[in-house]
């Protein structure tokens, strides 16, 4: 019975986790006219930029919010494709090497994205692995 009491006050541990999210996803939508802003070629110069960030030492994670504004732009360009907010919060999620469930047709291969972009800035490579021979084919083009 404590148990449950604790839960309504405090949430669950899913849910403080989301919570604690909450703010990098709102910083994330508030840099996207800035990015939208952007030509194509200063878009992609921001991947330099941010290399070069980390290069100098700058944790990942401070990067993290413009670097999925970065992402967010280049789906819409390239892909047609904008990453709704939940699909931010997965992309964090995957970041911090946590388990993100997600259902058929909520984008887990567009949420890959996020963090595998991230996670390359640091020139240590990414793999994206799908056991999905559509999926695989698709993607790779």
């Amino acid at each position: 019975m404590l148990q449950n009491v604790l839960k309504k006050v405090f949430g669950t541990q899913n849910e403080r986790d989301l919570k604690r999210l909450q703010p990098d996803v709102v910083a994330i939508n508030e840099r996207e006219p800035e990015i939208k802003a952007l030509s194509d070629s200063a878009l992609q110069g921001r991947t330099a930029t941010l290399r070069q960030r980390a290069d100098q030492g700058e944790p990942i994670d401070d990067l993290l919010v413009e670097s999925f504004a970065v992402v967010r732009e280049a789906g819409k360009r390239v892909l047609n494709m904008r990453h709704f907010d939940v699909q931010l919060v997965g992309g964090m999620v995957l970041h911090q090497g946590k388990i993100a469930e997600m259902k058929t047709g909520e984008g887990k291969t567009l949420v890959a994205t996020l963090p595998a972009y991230l996670n390359a800035l640091g020139g240590k490579g990414v793999h994206v692995v799908t056991v999905n021979d559509y999926l695989a084919r698709r993607d790779a083009e």
